[in-house]
């Protein structure tokens, strides 16, 4: 057959079957991506003679003797497109891994399908942006500005990446190709909870390709976390790379490596398994009953009652609040569900493995490489120095690449065969297998006086962790915050996280916030209503202050700075945009309008110890290297670490060469989670820039005879007085004296600072369908001194969008029997493009931040009001409160009174 792709011609049969995505990987043609292998998500979007298709659903026989167009063949060196320049200058991506068929789409858009883009762009997902920034890029709309030398902090620069990103020469972790390469594929189980009692490898070692066959007898019998934190302590070993028991369905069974991901599949299908079928329990509630099916026997101290299958549980009481409860003038109590949520990362899990210098070397999609490494060295009985971990480009995160779920077994493989191993899971793994947000079930209960003074605070959270316990622990900890927020002398908190046969649960932004931040704004919502304030006054009234304890486990002292009122700031913010916009229309008759608000406060780094190392050199070549640990998956800090360098320096961002994300090549980092890569990555980066610049200062100084308070960087040079040296004269004359001007510093997560948001919504439901619209959105952040503007507004949209998902349309649906029945876009819908509205993004400034330049993170906390604020505005409209999410139509129709659901038109 003959393919002319990107106007090359290509003389080759593709495989029976092939689809023409894995046919142009084969090629080299890395930008076009894995999403979904459905044709839902768009990602692997190519050019057909001129026409967008979608590669994955294609099959490649169809585009023999026909033009095929990539995203590489778009553009030419030096002349990009005019949509991928326009992509650039928006910019229309965060982590960039749905880029490619965005612009592949776009670029073929009529003036008519601009003017449509909800109908244009519904075969393309992103779970990064929020769509506005892909709508701008789309129309032309340019963000990205240029920062004159020392002035980049405050001025939305472009991602270091960006050029790379849009014409497809960016690196995601399965962008390669590696000689002999095998292929790993895992059997799942098909039950809950049963104990496996043989596994015959023979029909499967059979087929033509297949090189080995590993069980739980084939692996280092070690307990382990697949949750990364760096004190491993906070999460229970309870998990083994393979086990002989399996305790959810999809747990894995056995891992077949092959020549082929055909011959790999081919023989999961022919291993026979014998399994003893065990009870199963799915419910937390019913998990912790007495004679309960019981998970794990383990006798790792860290579980608290493996006899009723409690990982953890939490007791916390300030004050009294049975007093609390007897002062109140009004009582609310009301329980709230929140269910299981997943990630949706375009990028699904991936790692590839091989030897080298005799070094076991892994490259992977991970939040965090450092403690990656430290895992498999524990794993496998190596040495650190006899390991590598490193990311490339991570196509998304959110949480669910804090975890070490694919990396053991490759490393496994290639320590066993010495040979280069790959494993990339498919969209349905990443919803059977990886680890969703925990489904979580609070009671509050609030107690306050007339005025609306809160006088007891009362909270029960039962966490469903799954068959697992990694993140159950910290997770239910981290939602203290939703307590924290008020000021009561009575607080009560207990909290329960549980072992289920399903699925277990991982971490997810937010991170063990955003479910209580959905119970308490939720019942605040309805407390005000009872007491017939205004939501906003409510919480005005009650909201704890600058100078007052942050109150939720604990009324010992802590390690958070709190000196502004930005949680005040943002609640008037919001107020006064829903009054300025309140004259908004209904759609029409049938619709119900209400307006809603929450809010939320967020630590800036977890509790436990976060850490960061820094590196930073001038080189020869006069670039300034910058070598950061933290990976960049769109939240970002990329950016962010090379603006605050270039401004320390007094230089521009193009004069910084970033190196990230590598073992070999950085210090140790904790990890890009809870908005630590900013906070606490970013002041390594201020650290050992200001050591650099103080060097090459004192340096200057000593050679001019000029002191060193008269010196200054300039760009490419210091100005000594009146007389400017040029860093290549100094650079020159250091290095015959053996001087070079690098510095190494770390940073820790403490002290730490907060994050305020506030969320305001104007809905709209209709009566008879239940459908609910967005007529206007609008969140208020306190994120410090900003580093980036056009950033901070992508990464709130971003959040604001996957909170509307959350709280609208996705549910991680498990049947009685504990299978996960829709494993896909197609049935579990995260919003398009079409179901997300604008968001007004309104920043206060503060400075009350230990976070570098007193910037605060924004990927974490932004998506903690949304569904709450949702809930509300849809309880104001309908007058029914619902309390369970998602608020899908069925779910608001079946409870709207008759008269509410009669048609008036």
């Amino acid at each position: 057959m003959n393919y002319i792709v990107n106007g090359r011609e290509f003389d080759r049969e593709p495989t029976p079957g092939q689809c023409l995505r894995t046919f142009l990987r084969e090629l080299g043609h890395f930008g076009v991506k894995k999403g979904c292998d459905a044709g839902d998500c768009g990602a692997c979007t190519v050019w057909l003679d001129g026409a967008p298709v979608h590669s994955c659903i294609t099959p490649a026989f169809r585009a023999d003797d026909r033009e095929v167009t990539t995203i590489e063949g778009l553009g030419r060196p030096g002349a990009l497109h005019p949509m991928q320049r326009q992509f650039e200058d928006a910019p229309g991506f965060q982590c960039g891994f749905c880029t490619a068929g965005m612009i592949m789409t776009s670029a073929t858009f009529t003036e008519n399908q601009k003017a449509d883009l909800p109908r244009a762009l519904k075969g393309n997902l992103c779970r990064c942006t929020g769509y506005r920034a892909i709508e701008d890029a789309v129309k032309g709309v340019s963000a990205v500005e240029t920062a004159a030398p020392g002035k980049a902090v405050g001025t939305s620069v472009g991602a270091p990446a960006g050029h790379d990103v849009v014409t497809g020469h960016a690196e995601f972790t399965m962008d390669t190709h590696i000689d002999g390469m095998l292929h790993l594929k895992v059997l799942h189980s098909p039950h809950a909870h049963a104990r496996i009692l043989s596994v015959d490898k023979s029909a499967a070692l059979a087929v033509p390709g297949v090189q080995r066959v590993y069980t739980w007898e084939d692996v280092p019998r070690k307990r382990f976390t697949t949750a990364i934190h760096t004190d491993h302590l906070v999460d229970p070993d309870d998990t083994f790379v393979l086990d002989d028991t399996v305790r959810f369905v999809g747990q894995r069974v056995a891992a077949v490596l092959a020549d082929t991901v055909g011959a790999a599949e081919e023989g999961c299908r022919r291993l026979t398994v014998e399994y003893e079928v065990l009870p199963a329990v799915f419910d937390p509630e019913a998990a912790m009953a007495d004679g309960a099916p019981q998970l794990h026997g383990c006798d790792d101290p860290f579980v608290r009652d493996p006899a009723h299958n409690i990982l953890v549980e939490l007791h916390s009481h300030i004050g009294d609040v049975d007093a609390g409860f007897a002062a109140a003038d009004v009582i609310h109590e009301g329980t709230y569900f929140s269910p299981r949520v997943q990630h949706a990362h375009l990028e699904t899990h991936g790692a590839i493995a091989w030897m080298e210098d005799g070094r076991l070397n892994v490259r992977t999609s991970s939040q965090s490489p450092s403690i990656a490494k430290v895992k498999l060295a524990y794993l496998f009985a190596l040495r650190p120095d006899q390991v590598r971990v490193f990311c490339k480009r991570v196509g998304g995160g959110f949480g669910g690449k804090q975890e070490v779920i694919a990396e053991d077994l490759v490393a496994l493989a290639t320590l066993d065969t010495g040979r280069p191993t790959c494993l990339e899971y498919t969209r349905e793994e990443e919803f059977t297998t990886a680890s969703p947000r925990h489904p979580m079930t609070l009671t509050v209960k609030l107690g306050a006086k007339a005025d609306g003074t809160l006088t007891a605070f009362q909270v029960r959270n039962v966490s469903n962790t799954g068959a697992y316990g990694n993140h159950g622990g910290e997770t239910v900890y981290a939602g203290g915050a939703a307590v924290m927020i008020y000021r009561c002398p009575n607080k009560k908190y207990d909290a329960y996280s549980v072992y289920t046969n399903t699925v277990p649960s991982g971490a997810l932004r937010g991170y063990g916030m955003t479910q209580p931040a959905f119970a308490v704004e939720s019942a605040m919502g309805e407390l005000a209503r009872a007491l017939h304030l205004d939501p906003l006054e409510l919480r005005r009234r009650n909201i704890v202050r600058p100078g007052e304890p942050l109150v939720a486990m604990h009324d010992g002292p802590d390690d958070v700075i709190f000196t502004e009122d930005g949680l005040a700031r943002c609640i008037d913010l919001v107020g006064n945009a829903l009054a300025r916009t309140a004259d908004q229309p209904p759609p029409g008759p049938q619709w119900l309008v209400g307006v809603g608000v929450a809010s939320s406060l967020h630590e800036t780094a977890p509790p436990t110890e976060h850490l960061s190392e820094v590196w930073v050199t001038l080189g020869d070549d006069l670039i300034y290297e910058l070598a950061v640990g933290t990976v960049e998956f769109g939240e970002g800090t990329s950016t962010a670490h090379v603006q605050i360098a270039a401004n320390q320096l007094g230089t521009t961002p193009s004069r910084i060469r970033l190196v990230q994300s590598d073992t070999d090549r950085t210090g140790f980092d904790t990890g890009a989670f809870a908005s630590a890569g900013l906070f606490v990555a970013g002041n390594a980066v201020l650290r050992a820039a200001n050591a650099v610049r103080d060097r090459i200062l004192e340096y200057a100084a000593a050679y001019t005879g000029v002191h060193v308070v008269m010196c200054s960087m300039d760009d490419d040079g210091v100005v000594c007085g009146d007389r400017r040296v040029s860093l290549a004269e100094l650079v020159t004359l250091a290095r015959t004296r053996g001087i070079r001007f690098t510095a190494a510093r770390k940073a820790y997560g403490s002290p730490r600072s907060v994050t305020s948001n506030t969320q305001g919504f104007r809905v709209a439901v209709h009566r008879v369908t239940g459908e609910i619209r967005i007529l206007y959105s609008v969140q208020a952040a306190d994120a410090g001194v900003i580093i980036n503007p056009a950033q901070v507004r992508g990464q709130i949209e971003g959040g604001v969008a996957q909170g509307i998902g959350f709280a609208l349309t996705e549910n991680h649906h498990v049947d009685d029997s504990g299978v996960m029945v829709n494993p896909n876009f197609r049935n579990y819908r995260i919003p398009t493009y079409a179901d997300i509205p604008r968001t007004e993004v309104l920043l206060v400034g503060s400075a009350d931040s230990v976070g570098p330049m007193r910037a605060k993170g924004m990927a974490e906390c932004c998506i903690n009001p949304v569904a709450p604020a949702l809930a509300n505005a849809v309880h104001d409209a309908t007058g029914v409160r619902y309390r369970a999410l998602p608020l899908t139509p069925e779910r608001i129709y079946g409870r709207l009174p008759a008269e509410q659901s009669v048609s008036t038109g």
